[in-house]
């Protein structure tokens, strides 16, 4: 799969993939709006070109209260994502050209005010999902928010999702509906932050396609 060329499906305004991208971008908005005062932390995990999170803080009040880092392994991606955060300002986001499974990308970053796991529980097995869901209590601060996507295609994984969130301190703070087409939660974390475990590669990247190959339904979801 061509994760640069990947993007350009969410130019076609009515495509799921742009609904789900504006609702997406619209929940990140609301962390920020309801954020406590002072400087916040943001990290995006297999972050693409950085569109959800870069879009809504180039012209949002919290912007410079915002410190985020962005990671991702497509260096055509991140070279789009750091002239997107030029153009905008914004100065105290820093795009990592890396491998987003590995917690230690994270290190001086958190405990995270928000962490976005976008387009990543549809590419990775339901292990390595749950995986990364126990692992969010090491990434997020207490009151911090997780804002995460998954298909909704048989099997569909996203209640169990919100079960696992759940059995690690997080309370889901609001879901999509089942057929808006495309799966979006937020949960906030409302355990205390867990000491990072260092050397922690949370999930590997196989793709839909890979999954598919196994049996199990993707509807590709990046």
């Amino acid at each position: 799969m061509d994760w640069n060329a990947w993007h350009d499906r969410y130019d076609a305004a009515d495509s799921w993939m742009a609904r789900r991208l504006r609702t997406v971008q619209g929940r990140i908005r609301i962390a920020l709006d309801h954020a406590p005062a002072g400087p916040l932390k943001a990290v995006s995990l297999c972050a693409g070109d950085g569109r959800d999170l870069l879009h809504v803080l180039r012209d949002h009040p919290r912007r410079r209260d915002v410190r985020a880092r962005l990671v991702e392994l497509d260096p055509r991606n991140t070279t789009s994502a750091a002239e997107t955060a030029r153009l905008a300002g914004l100065d105290q986001v820093e795009v990592v050209t890396g491998d987003a499974s590995l917690i230690d990308q994270y290190r001086d970053m958190i405990p995270a005010d928000l962490v976005l796991i976008c387009g990543v529980f549809g590419n990775i097995t339901d292990s390595d999902i749950e995986r990364t869901v126990s692992a969010c209590n090491q990434l997020c601060r207490t009151g911090g928010t997780v804002i995460w996507t998954r298909h909704r295609a048989a099997p569909d994984r996203v209640p169990t999702i919100c079960d696992w969130f759940g059995e690690h301190g997080f309370e889901q703070q609001w879901l999509s509906e089942p057929d808006a087409g495309y799966g979006v939660g937020v949960h906030r974390f409302t355990g205390t932050p867990e000491p990072l475990h260092t050397g922690t590669r949370l999930f590997e990247f196989v793709g839909y396609d890979v999954l598919r190959r196994r049996g199990t339904p993707s509807s590709g979801d990046r």
